[in-house]
């Protein structure tokens, strides 16, 4: 079963994002220096969308 006509996204596919996937915030701490190795990357601190 293929999807309607009008449902299906025109132009761009995906929009911007205004989260970050736990991997992507533990990065970005790494590169300004706040993150620790052996952190616990549970409860991470809020990190701004820099893309």
């Amino acid at each position: 079963m293929s999807k309607h006509s009008s449902l299906k996204a025109k132009g761009s596919a995906a929009g911007k994002r205004s989260v970050m996937k736990r991997f992507e915030r533990v990065k970005a701490l790494k590169e300004s220096g706040k993150w620790e190795e052996g952190q616990s990357p549970i409860g991470l601190p809020k990190t701004k969308v820099t893309k």
